[in-house]
Order: structure tokens, then C-alpha cells, then sequence
């Protein structure tokens, strides 16, 4: 990976959070640090570094999912009908020459469970988690060999352009379905089902997502669901006037180390990945029930139809293989921190925009 420019204040931090951690043991510290060892070190943006224009990116951002949820319903049934059919997408996927003819992905190498780098693994430090196992599935599909993938570690706000610009074939990265997000990119049908959820330390007054949070610090990640909901539930009223929502940052465990820092209040975040979190600090915990029902999907350009059904149709075959698929993945990887499969996590049957 690319060399990054690390400020003096955030090597500071995680020097400080080391401190912190110190005593935890066990395989959770020894994940946390990893995971933060990726935050301020390994996670590369493709897009390079961030500059002042972004926030007015932000700013239209915002303003076009306003106008985008207007006309916009159910956007997790806006997907196309499965098929095993190679396209010109899979087609250029698989004649890429020599080493080269792997399926890239953006993934995220910091979200424990999910997509991190297990300290465990030995010197490589392979990418491991319930969304890199189903990156392996569709990469042995589509190329005959689960390992025939470059991985490619995407920061949150970044995981559109990334798609876009052509940096990656597609996104398997605890990535939210929107309606704001399908004006950009294609979707598989949903694989994963979660809600926004409240994160905070257990000493905290603060009981979830309600009048508690009147003049507190919440963090989010740019550019995700869990920002464009608390600033539409701050415009509405919904959400405390008093509630500082300016906290953002490139990925979204930087809020947990923002936390534990005493940086911020709150974290605001999917259930799924604030579960993960709490499992790692053991002074942190979910605070509340969910508050959306929000979906994960496999993004992918909006013209790639072919590997749209492709991938929906190995999600198809992952739900029914119960020895290696879906239901096997879950119990390694998520349900220590979700319990059994029920309702709050499986997603449902998937429907289908269009069946031709």
C-alpha cells in the first residue's frame, strides 16, 4: 500500500489509546489495536488526500439525498433478477491478464468481525470477517479460486468515488442501500439487515436515541447513512437542537477512538458495527434499540447489469449453502456479539425490480 501522511495529533492519540488499553488482554485488545493501528497508518484513501472542497461536496450530497428521497421507495428491492450469464463486466474481469486477473474490492480492514486484520493470523495479518467471506464466495464463483481477489482498503466516504472511477469492481464494506446511493451505484439485493444504533461509555446519562443527547458531541463517518439521518432528524426536530453533530470522520471506527479520547459523547452508527465495537471496549456499550431498518448490498457501477445478477444470484445459492454459506459465516464471525440469526439480522427474501 501507498505511504500516508499521518498529522502529529492523531499519532498522539493512539499513542494515548495504547496507554489506554493496556490490561485488556485477550483477543479483543489485541483487535482493537490492530484495527487501530489501520485507522492512523494502513487505511489509504484511493482518492488521496482530502482537501476543503469535500465539505462543499458534503454540502451537495446532502442536498441531492433530499431531493433523491422524495421519489424514492424501498430502495432494497431495486435490484436486478439473478443470473449465472457472464456479461462484458464479468468478461473483462476474467481476461485480465496474468496476476492480474483478480476480483477487486473495496473493503474495509478496520471493522472487527466485519472486515479487519486479525493480529492473530500470523505475520500477513490476513483480512478476515463476515464481509470477506463473502467476497471469497464471489470470487470463486465468478474465477474458479476464492483467492483470486485484490483487496483494496476503502475509507467510508470514499467507497462511491471508488466504484465510480473504476478503482474496484465493486464494494463489500457493511455499505447501507439508500436512496441517495442508488442514484450513484448498483446494488445487489440485500445481505445483511441492520438499524442505527447509539454507542457511548456505560457511565454515560446519555439512554439512547432520544432527549438524552440534548447538547451532546455525536460522532459519524462522512458520507454515511448514520450522518444523513441525524442531520435530517436535527432539521426536523426530531433530534435535539442542542445535539453537535459536527463530528465527522474518514471511517467510522475514528469515532470510537474519538470516544475513548473523551472527544465525543456519542457514537452513532450501524447496530451491527456498534455491536463489534462494544465487543472490544469493555467500557462502552449500545444504548437504546435500533432506529432504522437499513440493509446492506454489494455496490457496483450502474451499467455492470451483468455482475449486478451475478452477484445476486450467488447471494441466492450463500443463503441455501447451509455447510460454508451465510448461516455458517454468521455463526463465526457475528453471532459472540448478535446472538442467534432472527429478524433484526437476516435480511428478507429479496425482491426483485425487474425479472427479465
Amino acid at each position: 500500500m501507498n505511504g500516508t501522511r499521518v498529522k502529529g495529533g492523531a499519532t498522539m492519540r493512539a499513542r494515548r489509546l495504547r496507554a489506554s488499553l493496556k490490561g485488556w488482554g485477550g483477543v479483543a485488545a489485541m483487535a482493537v489495536v490492530c484495527a487501530l493501528v489501520a485507522v492512523f497508518a494502513l487505511c489509504v484513501p484511493l482518492s488521496g488526500p482530502r482537501t476543503v472542497d469535500d465539505q462543499a461536496v458534503a454540502q451537495s450530497a446532502r442536498i441531492k439525498a433530499e431531493k433523491t428521497d422524495e421519489d424514492c421507495e424501498a430502495p432494497e428491492k431495486q435490484t436486478l433478477s439473478p443470473s449465472s450469464a457472464d456479461g462484458d463486466t464479468i468478461q473483462d474481469i476474467k481476461n485480465r491478464k496474468g496476476g492480474k486477473r483478480k476480483l477487486i474490492v473495496g473493503v474495509d480492514q478496520n471493522s472487527y468481525r466485519w472486515g479487519y486484520r486479525n493480529p492473530n493470523s500470523g505475520k500477513s495479518a490476513e483480512l478476515e470477517g463476515f464481509d470477506i467471506d463473502l467476497v471469497h464466495r464471489i470470487a470463486e464463483d465468478i474465477l474458479g479460486d476464492r483467492n483470486a481477489v485484490q483487496f483494496k482498503a476503502i475509507p467510508t466516504d470514499q467507497r462511491i468515488p471508488a466504484i465510480r472511477d473504476g478503482d474496484v469492481d465493486m464494494v463489500v464494506r457493511t455499505m447501507t442501500i439508500n436512496c441517495e446511493r442508488i442514484e450513484d451505484v448498483a446494488f445487489s439485493a440485500p445481505y445483511f439487515k441492520t438499524g442505527q444504533q447509539v454507542l457511548a461509555p456505560k457511565s454515560s446519562p446519555i439512554k439512547g436515541y432520544d432527549d438524552t443527547l440534548a447538547g451532546k458531541r455525536i460522532c459519524t463517518a462522512t458520507g454515511s447513512t448514520a450522518y444523513s439521518t441525524l442531520s435530517a432528524d436535527k432539521k426536523s426536530g426530531k433530534l435535539p437542537a442542542t445535539t453537535d453533530i459536527s463530528e465527522t470522520v474518514p471511517n467510522q471506527l475514528d469515532c470510537l477512538v474519538r470516544l475513548q479520547l473523551g472527544e465525543a459523547d456519542a457514537v452513532v452508527t450501524d447496530g451491527a458495527l456498534a455491536a463489534s465495537q462494544a465487543a472490544q471496549d469493555p467500557t462502552v456499550e449500545l444504548k437504546g434499540d435500533a432506529f432504522t431498518a437499513e440493509y446492506y448490498g454489494v455496490a457496483m457501477k450502474k451499467d455492470a447489469d451483468d455482475l449486478v445478477r451475478r452477484v445476486n444470484q450467488i447471494l441466492v445459492d450463500y443463503r441455501k449453502d447451509t455447510a460454508t454459506g451465510w448461516q455458517a459465516s454468521y455463526d463465526k464471525w457475528l453471532s459472540a456479539t448478535l446472538g442467534k440469526v432472527s429478524e433484526k439480522s437476516e435480511p428478507p427474501a429479496p425482491q426483485y425490480l425487474r425479472t427479465t
